[in-house]
């Protein structure tokens, strides 16, 4: 995979401008912060992403893959004020689960998400080296 950032702007914060990549393509449909049995744990904007991050690595691992070939993210978020005003502790939770792999990124404020408590939903497209997939 190869960053792609023109040298004349400025480098951006947690995400990449874009990104060049061969190889199989994953994608993992929306996940939201409930667990493996479709059951919120907390209400909270900060689990919920953190649960919702860790069930991407989770399905990114089915694939022999992991956060590090992550090349597209996309978040849908029911508040926008509560992530702005929330971004360190998110910054936080996002290192925790996914290191320091920051793939190209769109965030979107929605209305609603179709389940009632959710507060964020991500889905992620990654691509695995075709060497590293066949062994």
């Amino acid at each position: 995979m190869k960053t792609l950032h023109p040298p004349d702007w400025v480098p951006p914060r947690g995400y990449a401008n874009g990104i060049a990549a061969r190889g199989t393509l994953i994608f993992v449909g929306g996940q939201i912060g409930w667990n493996g049995q479709q059951q919120f744990e907390s209400d909270d904007f900060i689990a919920q992403t953190a649960q919702a991050l860790r069930n991407v690595v989770a399905v990114l691992r089915e694939a022999q893959a992991g956060p590090e070939h992550m090349v597209r993210m996309t978040w849908y978020i029911v508040d926008r004020d509560e992530y702005l005003s929330r971004q360190k502790e998110l910054g936080a939770v996002y290192r925790e689960v996914m290191g320091r792999n920051f793939p190209t990124m769109t965030c979107v404020e929605v209305s609603r998400l179709v389940e009632v408590r959710a507060k964020v939903e991500i889905e992620v497209t990654a691509v695995l080296d075709d060497s590293a997939a066949s062994g």
